[in-house]
């Protein structure tokens, strides 16, 4: 009598199309899927974040729990994601400041925690123009006041945000040096601490992605004097753009991007890039959140968000070049 292997009849059952369900991979997911964001709560990563993976759990019926892992200015948590084992059980929530940061540590002369190439982007969110907050109480009513002012005292003014190289600290560089003024850049571990930073008075100025600073801003607690887009924002009308105000090179980007560590199976990729994709084209609980969160859907995915990715990127890590090592 032939005894036969279970390979061999997995083979064999296969080859009819008759291989039992209970032998298969699970479908993914079959179990909750974490969302890293590398920041802490109350910045751009985190508020797109929570909706997004409430969303995600009403299509996938499984937990998406948003799990904060601020330092470094997102390295600490984007590398560990670099780590997480490629099975799409873990993903990041990523911020324009992806791909400054390794850049960031070779120019401190630092072995970079992580590199883009072991990431697979999936998506991107939302891409919205930085804001140049100041205290409703300052007293600078617009930007020539703000640039007269730094004039007069350099280095006097401060600056808050994300970290070293962040995002938040590459929009401000833009705009210090296309305005010829010195101010004193104050880090901070994220976005969220940078912004009750100012709320406190600690700092004079930040750059913020829209989303965490609107409801401050109709509160009547900050001040906008500025966007870095090219037109101004629908949900803040009355605030001009670096561009109009005469800095035609002032024009940056807060995105916002899922990705899986690389070597993630394309199927697993593919079922994420599609809830995705049908989410933020059909989902008004999804579409109503970031709205109000001041950070309205910009989908892209696919070769015009990996073509976007690389090109934004280029132009981010010449600014920090430009910014050149902190000690």
């Amino acid at each position: 009598m032939v005894v036969l292997s279970r390979r061999d009849v997995m083979l064999a059952l296969a080859a009819t199309g008759l291989a039992p369900a209970a032998w298969a991979q699970p479908a993914w997911p079959s179990r909750p899927v974490q969302m890293i964001v590398p920041f802490p709560p109350g910045g751009q990563a985190d508020v797109t974040a929570r909706p997004v993976a409430a969303a995600l759990e009403r299509v996938f019926a499984q937990a998406v729990p948003v799990v904060n892992r601020p330092g470094a200015g997102g390295i600490l948590g984007t590398s560990s994601v670099s780590r997480a084992a490629p099975d799409g059980y873990t993903a990041l929530m990523a911020l324009s400041s992806h791909a400054v940061l390794p850049e960031s540590e070779r120019i401190q002369d630092r072995v970079p925690a992580y590199t883009t190439e072991q990431f697979a982007p999936v998506a991107r969110i939302t891409a919205d123009p930085t804001v140049l907050l100041v205290p409703a109480d300052a007293p600078w009513r617009s930007v020539a006041d703000l640039v007269a002012d730094a004039r007069r005292r350099p280095g006097a003014i401060t600056f808050g945000s994300a970290g070293n190289y962040s995002t938040l600290h590459v929009a401000m560089a833009m705009f210090t040096g296309a305005a010829g003024i010195d101010l004193l850049h104050v880090p901070f571990q994220g976005g969220g601490p940078a912004l009750t930073a100012m709320l406190s008075g600690t700092i004079h100025a930040l750059a913020s992605g829209p989303g965490p600073a609107l409801p401050h801003l109709r509160e009547g607690r900050l001040r906008a004097l500025a966007s870095w887009g090219q037109e101004r924002l629908p949900a803040l009308p009355e605030v001009p753009t670096f561009i109009k105000l005469g800095y035609p090179d002032v024009e940056f980007y807060i995105w916002t991007a899922v990705f899986l560590p690389a070597g993630t199976p394309a199927p697993v990729r593919e079922r994420l890039r599609t809830a995705l994709r049908d989410l933020c084209a059909r989902d008004e609980g999804l579409r109503r959140a970031l709205d109000a969160a001041g950070s309205p859907v910009a989908f892209q995915e696919g070769e015009a968000f990996e073509a976007f990715f690389q090109a934004d990127s280029a132009r981010l890590i010449q600014a920090v070049r430009r910014i050149g090592k902190v000690d």
